[in-house]
């Protein structure tokens, strides 16, 4: 089996692409489970060295929307693509071009390199709760579903909001196999911060256990639907492995998500580190973020995604101490039981 993750150096999809070697083999829609022969990850730098190492992987590095318009991705026999390049919220705030050019025009074509193999290959697209959006003087509707019609309220949201729609064409079309998966904010990320406005949702648990400040840049009753990592990844690969019938219509799912507050985040951290932990957080609000932030739904139904036997983290507090476990050498500060 031939798959390709675009934004395979990023911390999801190095994360995505451990997994499948680590499984060595995957099953695509319902079929038979087939030996993972070539895994390419696509991004505008090197994967990390431990995937680079594995004979496995093959990387490309490049512009994704020059490379899908030139069809050097995906190459030819690839049964598989998880689609996670993009360009994240903040950033299609402050560059709308960028935002348009990563996240539609990429997305395009991918999707017109997909159809000209003429092979119909199964494609995961990472959308995003984003596409649901706060109307100024409408309330959410609560909770939200999967049939819930997305209203977005950024330039990233709309992007990923075309994303699904193009994919469900695509699909409709017998073009590709298409699979939108919506993900929730996915908190805690390691490494360095990126460019999300919701970035701080993991910079406000990242950097305090580092001993590091952190800003805090919304009030603490703000509401946000999270995903740890591992369901985030468990939640991709199941969107690949469900059959068409399980799956159901072309339309995008909502993926499991722990509703919570940034204070409970905050509340949670202090249970895990103390108060030195939570004394590192500097709550300045940003009107921007906040608003943007503010405006996504955190209470969400995900019937489809439960029916597919998925489902969301039981509590933040064990997310924190997954984080904990899991990035050891990035923890400063002393642990509580």
């Amino acid at each position: 089996m031939h798959i390709l993750i675009t934004g395979g150096s990023g911390f999801l999809g190095a994360r995505l692409a451990r997994e499948l070697l680590r499984r060595g083999a995957l099953s695509l829609a319902g079929g038979p489970a087939a030996p993972i022969e070539t895994l390419t990850l696509a991004d505008r730098v090197q994967p990390p060295a431990d995937l680079l190492a594995d004979p496995r992987v093959r990387a490309v590095t490049g512009d994704l929307l020059e490379l899908a318009a030139a069809r050097a991705l995906p190459a030819a026999g690839t049964d598989a693509v998880f689609h996670l390049a993009a360009a994240v919220s903040a950033e299609c705030e402050a560059d709308f071009d960028l935002g348009m050019r990563s996240n539609f025009a990429a997305t395009h074509a991918l999707l017109e390199a997909c159809r000209a193999l003429g092979s119909r290959p199964l494609l995961v697209f990472a959308s995003s709760v984003a596409v649901f959006g706060r109307q100024p003087g409408r309330a959410l509707p609560e909770p939200i579903t999967d049939d819930t019609l997305p209203t977005p309220q950024g330039s990233y949201g709309v992007q990923k909001f075309i994303g699904e729609q193009l994919v469900a064409d695509y699909a409709r079309k017998g073009f590709v196999r298409g699979r939108s998966a919506r993900l929730m904010t996915v908190s805690v990320r390691p490494g360095r911060p990126n460019g999300a406005a919701s970035g701080f949702l993991s910079g406000m648990i990242r950097e305090p256990l580092a001993g590091q400040r952190a800003r805090v840049p919304v009030s603490a009753d703000t509401a946000v639907a999270l995903s740890s990592p591992a369901r985030a990844v468990e939640g991709l690969l199941r969107a690949a492995e469900a059959t068409d019938a399980q799956w159901g219509p072309p339309t995008a799912i909502n993926l499991p998500s722990l509703r919570t507050t940034v204070g409970e985040m905050a509340a949670a951290l202090e249970r895990v580190a103390g108060p030195a932990a939570t004394a590192l957080l500097d709550w300045a609000p940003d009107a921007a973020v906040q608003g943007l932030v503010g405006s996504w739904p955190a209470q969400l139904q995900w019937e489809r995604a439960r029916a597919l036997g998925l489902a969301a983290d039981d509590s933040f507090e064990q997310v924190v101490r997954a984080y904990a476990r899991e990035n050891a050498p990035a923890v400063r500060l002393p642990l509580r039981d």
